[in-house]
């Protein structure tokens, strides 16, 4: 059954070619604040709320980590990771999965063509910032025992063999496989959140637990600073979720709602489960259902109304709890500030249920009403499909990632000697006062 395109996703149509529409002054100012709202969201938000959950002696290197991993993350997609995702190829065969190297240094394009309302600069500006927050996510894993030598290789070559190929596969327009296939993905619950946390994953396997896992006390290096990040990135995710309607129209106005709605669910859907099963809610158990609850969102956010923000919010937190208290003890994995128990597990959730949440009253998916249950069964099958092929690239492109990076830089791994010193004094040579 061949899935209709809607007057949303038309929205997205616009920004895979060099439109000469008429330049929009409201759309272009909202997209240069989206971006600049995003861009606060690494740095800013996720450097404070992994550094405040880790230990004390890594605090400034799990902040080098994700803001090193933006930066250079950045650079990397102006040079190549652009044009990988959003480029044209010749071979119909390649373009399933890849763009082509037609806008490498963003050859080709002037500063005055547009995105449909706005400026094209801005979009590749907007879409850089998604790339730099995806691999920063995935650092969550391996804190506290990876060399930032070969975290910053791994950085420059993810972006290419990963990120960007699975960005052009979901949003690179006609040609590209998932787009073709009529995957939902409004904001990167797949190309950020399900790719970010699993590469986290693979990572956090390949190189093995932190000395002292699971025998000795790891506690948090202060819990106010995580509280702090979560709440930047609430803020910042108003750019994430509003800003990929592409302008400041109706669509964004649904986001920045279904996305308040579903943070403040998940947030009450953590606090509660801790208060029923450890008798205490914990401002760490808050932060992390916020957090939680923007991930499992994020696929769905202009697609679905208040119930549906309600749902995802809800029991994106649940799964993301169980992941985080559960699921890391039954298989016994480190992952280190649980990148994966929340962006990929909450992430999984709220790109399955966009197929079921998704209106159909107000046309915001279909050309008309959905009234037979085979319209909603056909779109999970096609969800299902993304989740699938994104997470066996992102499995398979890490895999490659780490081993080649370990070969540059001759290992992945501190010595045990630096690891007890901490990574700060070891790898950096600095040291917070008062720690």
């Amino acid at each position: 059954m061949k899935l209709k395109l809607s007057a949303l996703m038309a929205l997205f149509l616009p920004i895979f070619a060099f439109a000469e529409d008429k330049l929009d002054s409201g759309d272009t100012a909202w997209m240069m604040m989206s971006t600049a709202l995003v861009l606060l969201m690494t740095p800013a938000g996720l450097a404070l709320f992994y550094g405040g959950m880790t230990r004390s002696k890594n605090v400034l290197n799990t902040y080098a980590m994700v803001m090193g991993a933006f930066v250079v993350a950045f650079l990397v997609w102006i040079v190549a990771g652009y044009s990988i995702a959003f480029g044209t190829n010749e071979s119909a065969t390649l373009q399933n999965v890849f763009g082509g190297f037609n806008h490498i240094l963003l050859n080709g394009i002037k500063w005055t063509d547009l995105s449909g309302t706005y400026p094209t600069y801005v979009f590749i500006a907007f879409q850089g910032t998604f790339a730099a927050i995806t691999i920063a996510i995935a650092s969550g894993s391996v804190i506290g025992r990876m060399k930032f030598s070969t975290w910053m290789v791994i950085v420059v070559l993810w972006g290419l063999v990963v990120y960007a190929p699975i960005t052009h596969m979901v949003w690179g327009g006609d040609g590209a496989y998932l787009f073709d296939a009529g995957a939902l993905d409004f904001a990167g619950g797949t190309v950020v959140h399900m790719n970010g946390g699993l590469a986290g994953l693979v990572l956090a396997i390949l190189i093995g637990k932190r000395v002292g896992h699971n025998k000795v006390a790891m506690k948090p290096f202060s819990i106010m600073l995580t509280a702090a990040g979560a709440a930047l990135l609430w803020f910042g995710w108003y750019g994430f979720n509003g800003g990929s309607a592409f302008g400041a129209n109706a669509i964004a106005g649904v986001a920045v709602l279904t996305t308040t709605i579903a943070t403040a669910a998940g947030a009450v859907a953590w606090m509660l489960l801790e208060w029923l099963i450890y008798k205490k809610p914990t401002l760490l158990g808050i932060a992390s259902g916020i957090i939680s609850g923007l991930v499992a969102i994020t696929p769905a956010a202009g697609f679905v109304g208040v119930g549906g923000a309600f749902a995802i919010g809800i029991v994106g937190s649940i799964v993301a709890f169980f992941g985080v208290i559960k699921l890391k003890k039954i298989f016994g994995y480190d992952d280190s500030l649980d990148a994966f128990g929340i962006h990929f597990l909450a992430g999984l959730w709220g790109a399955l249920a966009t197929a079921f949440f998704a209106l159909d009253d107000k046309e915001l998916l279909w050309d008309g009403p959905m009234k037979e249950s085979a319209d909603r069964i056909g779109q999970f099958m096609v969800q299902v499909e993304s989740v699938v092929i994104v997470g066996l690239w992102t499995l398979i492109g890490t895999v490659v990632v780490y081993y080649v990076a370990s070969a540059l830089t001759g290992g992945t791994r501190v010595s045990e000697e630096d690891e007890a010193t901490g990574l700060d004094e070891s790898l950096h040579g600095e040291k917070e006062l008062n720690i």
